[in-house]
């Protein structure tokens, strides 16, 4: 009796395997990210797009961070406002220097992290995570082809 209902549990899984596999089963859940890809600047910026929405969220390095010290301001761009790659959106100042932010892409800036007025210690505790500095809806999504891998960014700082 075991037998027949391992085997018939054992039916049922590899049927549910095969379907959840098949490319022509899969279908997208509004509401859920699908890919999220990571791209740096040489200037430092990292931009996190998400390929379904459309936004890249844009923050500093750790690296950069770390080169600042500790944040002790932070200038954001304003919700609205478009911008174009490279142009200046930011600023960070620390208690050894102060660095300009650049857009790493273009669009309009949808959010920003009004956390950051209050706690800009955010950018060294989670730089690229809760540290983040603005959203922007990219205008032109392929821009993100154009900017750099981790791998590519740190060979711009370890050479």
């Amino acid at each position: 009796m075991f037998s027949t209902i391992r085997q018939a549990a054992r039916a049922r899984t590899m049927s549910l395997t095969t379907a959840r596999t098949s490319p022509s089963n899969i279908m997208r859940i509004p509401g859920c990210r699908t890919i999220v890809t990571k791209k740096y600047t040489e200037e430092h910026e990292v931009v996190a797009f998400d390929d379904e929405t459309g936004l890249g969220a844009v923050s500093i390095t750790h690296h950069a961070q770390e080169s600042l010290g500790d944040v002790v301001f932070v200038e954001l761009p304003a919700v609205g406002t478009k911008v174009s790659k490279g142009d200046q959106i930011g600023a960070v100042e620390s208690v050894k220097a102060a660095s300009d932010i650049y857009a790493p892409v273009s669009g309009i800036v949808t959010e920003v992290n009004e956390a950051l007025n209050s706690e800009p210690g955010l950018l060294n505790r989670s730089p690229e995570e809760k540290g983040w500095l603005c959203k922007i809806k990219l205008s032109a999504p392929e821009e993100i082809n154009t900017l750099l891998t981790l791998e590519s960014y740190k060979a711009t700082w370890e050479a």
